[in-house]
């Protein structure tokens, strides 16, 4: 997105590094933050943001800073979908302690005519109230094996 996704190393600066534990995460969580990846892949920016608090407060990986509130994100959202093409699957969903739900994703990120521009994995970072996405933070993940 770069929403669920599409997050340069660069714009990553100061987080931390995660390992992804392998404890369960509820079916409701997971079945929410699966329906926003199948979501924000489809470009269906209003079904994604359907499934956010209306206070979220995402991560402007692309373009620097934070998106606060649906407009906020359908914005940048419209805005990064018009210039690049972002695919973000998740390859592991885990609790992250402090009610918090850890995401690692394999996320490929091609311009407008298919060219590949970046693939990595990174760890989104989740927070959860009432049964919406209120929080979203991007974090390298652990390396393998750690």
């Amino acid at each position: 997105m770069r929403g669920p996704g599409a997050v340069s190393s660069a714009s990553r600066s100061k987080r931390s590094r995660r390992s992804v534990h392998t404890r369960p995460v509820s079916s409701e969580y997971e079945q929410l933050l699966r329906g926003a990846y199948d979501a924000f892949n489809a470009r269906d920016i209003d079904a994604a943001v359907a499934l956010m608090h209306p206070d979220v407060d995402w991560p402007n990986a692309w373009e620097g800073g934070r998106a606060r509130g649906h407009e906020a994100v359908r914005a940048y959202w419209q805005r990064q979908f018009a210039a690049i093409d972002p695919h973000v699957e998740p390859t592991q969903v885990t609790p992250a302690g402090e009610g918090r739900v850890a995401v690692e994703v394999h996320q490929v990120v091609r311009d407008k005519d298919g060219n590949l521009l970046g693939e990595e994995r990174v760890i989104h970072l989740y927070t959860i109230r009432e049964g919406l996405i209120e929080r979203m933070d991007v974090e390298e993940p652990a390396p393998r094996g750690s």
